[in-house]
């Protein structure tokens, strides 16, 4: 009789930053795995033989694999899985929602804590950037096969995209409009999440499979998507991103004071607000501040909001904590830091002073009714309720949608009603010959995860039509 197998329920913590000590500094919060921690969580996984886990993965990493190398000791066969379909393993383990992908498949998580997929790619990632002799061995050499694609945005479907495709031959020139490459990644997670050195080490990986990347390149005015296709691109993928932020369009928004998400996090993040005077980017988010959102961006805002010396920071969100979608580490990040939970409250308008500085926020109280076209239960004005917020800086986070430079320069490129660009969910096909859209710009504001899946699909059928 086979022996019952053990299961060990409870996943290894993941040590973090004293909560008194990182509300006041932009340095990592989660501090990653040592080896040891690494090797006792990867004995956790039970090595299924019909692993749910990898169905949930947008870039299909053999996560039992890169577990079992990892439960060996064996680091460097570990990096080699999961390199093999993801070419940006050290951001996966650190943004990407796993609770929702792999690990809501994972085996264990029917009686306990599911492995810690997402912790586990951390430390692999995270070990083969400090052992560098390793990647640089197993890095396959690729004979180009003369045909040149052209990528527009070097964020995660971007990056992904490149990657992929250099990896099959191609000769890959990505276009960026930032000073800086990795888009979203560099510009709006925060450092105390996402370490530019560790965005800026997974675009150079990309960049040593033969990826050229152009800064300061804004297609749409630099050049057109039709002029790359007559200049040599045999093929163009459209990865720009949503970067326009959304607004409420309510009174007093145009306020001093009332800042968007993107332009809070940008000034903080890329723009190193966080490091003044020794970068000249000043940024106010003293005394009350009030961010408007219930997503990750506004979980952001707000822990950043409290670094740069926010007395308190109110989150205002129109609905109950269940129907937030953001993640619930980054939920219990911000309430444990002293971010303030104002639920089931939405913003009717904002109120300045006589110099037309922001100084409170009119709010009133919601009640959840019947679920709306997302799911969730749609948010009802209560009449009768309206209270004031005393607010000396307002963030608005309340989503993004694409820029409309590059689908207003190219002819033949279908939108849908939101202003994204139309493509097809399993090839990112557009209405335009040659041209290929994916993430943010197809989808509007998604996870990095899901922008990587969409640049990986939209490799693969880049490589299947110009092989045709």
């Amino acid at each position: 009789m086979a022996e019952k197998i053990k299961l060990n329920l409870n996943r290894v913590p993941m040590p973090k930053q004293p909560v008194a000590v990182r509300r006041r500094n932009f340095d990592e919060v989660a501090l990653g795995y040592s080896e040891e921690q690494a090797i006792e969580e990867a004995g956790r996984c039970i090595q299924c033989k019909k692993p749910g886990c990898m169905k949930g993965c947008p870039v299909e990493v053999n996560i039992p694999e890169f577990i079992g190398a990892v439960r060996e000791g064996d680091m460097p066969e570990a990096a080699r899985i999961i390199k093999s379909t993801n070419s940006l393993p050290a951001i996966c383990g650190r943004v990407c929602p796993q609770e929702t992908q792999c690990e809501v498949a994972c085996a264990l998580n029917k009686k306990g804590a599911p492995s810690a997929i997402g912790r586990l790619e951390r430390y692999v990632a995270d070990w083969e950037r400090a052992h560098p002799e390793v990647g640089e061995k197993q890095k396959e050499r690729v004979a180009l096969n003369g045909k040149k694609v052209a990528v527009v945005g070097s964020g995660p479907a971007g990056l992904t995209c490149a990657a992929d495709l250099s990896k099959l031959g191609y000769g890959v020139s990505i276009f960026e409009a930032f000073h800086v490459a990795g888009g979203v990644l560099m510009y709006g997670i925060p450092e105390f999440r996402l370490p530019k050195d560790v965005v800026q080490a997974e675009v150079d990986y990309v960049k040593s499979l033969g990826v050229e990347i152009k800064l300061d390149h804004v297609i749409g005015k630099i050049a057109t998507v039709d002029e790359l296709l007559q200049n040599g691109y045999d093929a163009v993928f459209l990865a720009p991103g949503a970067g326009a932020p959304m607004f409420l369009n309510i009174p007093g928004e145009n306020l001093s004071g009332v800042y968007s998400a993107n332009e809070f996090l940008t000034r903080t993040n890329l723009m190193k607000a966080y490091q003044f005077p020794e970068y000249d980017t000043p940024i106010k988010a003293g005394g009350r501040v009030a961010v408007i959102g219930g997503g990750n961006v506004a979980m952001d805002a707000s822990r950043c909001a409290l670094r740069l010396g926010a007395e308190e920071v109110h989150l205002i969100y129109r609905r109950s904590e269940v129907e937030m979608p953001a993640r619930a580490e980054e939920r219990e990040n911000a309430k444990e830091e002293g971010v303030i939970f104002r639920l089931l409250t939405n913003p009717d308008c904002f109120i300045g002073d006589e110099q037309g500085k922001v100084k409170a926020v009119e709010c009133y109280e919601m009640e959840l009714g019947e679920p709306d076209e997302s799911g969730r239960r749609r948010p009802i004005r209560k009449q009768g309720t309206e209270f004031t917020v005393p607010v000396d800086t307002v963030i608005v986070a309340l989503g993004t949608s694409p820029n409309p430079i590059v689908p207003s320069t190219t002819k033949g490129l279908e939108l849908t009603r939101w202003g994204t660009v139309k493509a097809d969910e399993d090839t990112g096909r557009t209405s335009k010959d040659r041209v290929w859209c994916g993430g943010d710009m197809a989808t509007g504001a998604a996870t990095v995860i899901s922008a990587m899946g969409a640049g990986k699909r939209t490799a693969a059928d880049i490589d299947a039509y110009l092989n045709r």
